[in-house]
């Protein structure tokens, strides 16, 4: 990507709007100066979020069940009370160790010290912060209900309840941080095709066998899908761009426009063109990145 194209990169990726973003010590947001992103995708936080939604409520029901069975003199609502507020905590906490997961893998090289000791103290402080908040948060909510059901809920001291709290947390950042590090690794997985991947492109009575990795775009074209090769054949293909976007797509490329398809691997520039809309490079072919595509320009920048 050339220079002028990656300082002109936008800040406003799409992710939801209450996920704290990092910036760069220069103030400019991360990946303007070719570096990772320090923030996740959207479908990378839904992903991992998911996981640990699904993985808290097994946990819920099998901890409740065993609460219920060893604190026989409880009141059967009071277990249940125990996991269901400690579990709502993590999941309002889940986007923690998802941000500082990306923050600690972006900036510098992985595998020097300045990268583990960065790694170390992000998630050290992230960790503090998670578990303080879950357990001021778990003990409130706890206080909360009791007092609704006209009972009291003793706490004990805090700094003992924190200790044994902590414990716990520990794991559970780890496992979510865990969560969030396979979701942003299955999706960078899906990144330039490799030479071996083919295409049939059925340009009339001939059939075109070409290796993906040679395909730069693709454009609708009425009824036809205009195929953009590297070394600047243009074959036609009867065919909609939604059914050649369903087989490209699983190889990396990239729905920027309504009418356009491209090929990630092949990107040399991006060139702001205003009102939101950009042009993106592809060596001797260009094609158009439409704002009502936002994802696109993350995309192009993370595969490309």
């Amino acid at each position: 990507m050339s220079d002028s194209a990656a300082s002109n990169v936008p800040a406003h990726y799409p992710v939801p709007g209450w996920v704290p973003l990092s910036y760069g010590a220069d103030g400019a947001p991360d990946g303007t100066d070719g570096r990772p992103a320090r923030r996740l995708d959207r479908r990378e936080f839904v992903k991992g979020w998911l996981l640990i939604v699904l993985l808290l409520a097994g946990a819920t029901v099998v901890n409740g069940l065993t609460a219920l069975a060893d604190n026989r003199h409880a009141a059967p609502w009071e277990p249940w009370v125990w996991e269901a507020t400690s579990s709502v905590m993590l999941v309002l906490l889940a986007w923690l160790p998802g941000v500082a997961t990306v923050a600690a893998q972006s900036g510098h090289p992985k595998g020097g010290a300045s990268f583990w000791g960065r790694l170390l103290a992000i998630h050290a402080g992230a960790v503090l912060v998670f578990s303080a908040v879950h357990v001021v948060g778990m003990l409130a909510l706890r206080q909360g209900l009791y007092a609704a059901a006209g009972a009291a809920y003793r706490t004990g001291p805090f700094a003992d309840r924190f200790v044994y709290e902590f414990r716990k947390d520990l794991l559970t950042y780890a496992i979510f941080a865990a969560l969030f590090w396979v979701a942003r690794r299955s999706r960078a997985h899906r990144g330039a095709p490799t030479s071996a991947e083919t295409f049939d492109i059925r340009d009339g009575a001939r059939l075109i066998r070409t290796s993906v990795a040679d395909i730069v775009a693709a454009r609708s074209a009425g009824n036809y899908v205009e195929f953009v090769l590297a070394g600047g054949r243009r074959p036609l293909m009867r065919t909609t761009l939604a059914a050649v976007q369903a087989e490209l797509e699983r190889s990396g490329f990239v729905r920027t426009h309504r009418s356009w398809l491209v090929n990630p691997a092949r990107l040399t520039g991006l060139r702001r063109q205003g009102s939101g809309d950009w042009t993106v490079e592809l060596g001797e072919a260009t094609a158009p990145v439409s704002r009502r595509y936002p994802d696109a320009l993350v995309q192009l920048k993370r595969q490309g």
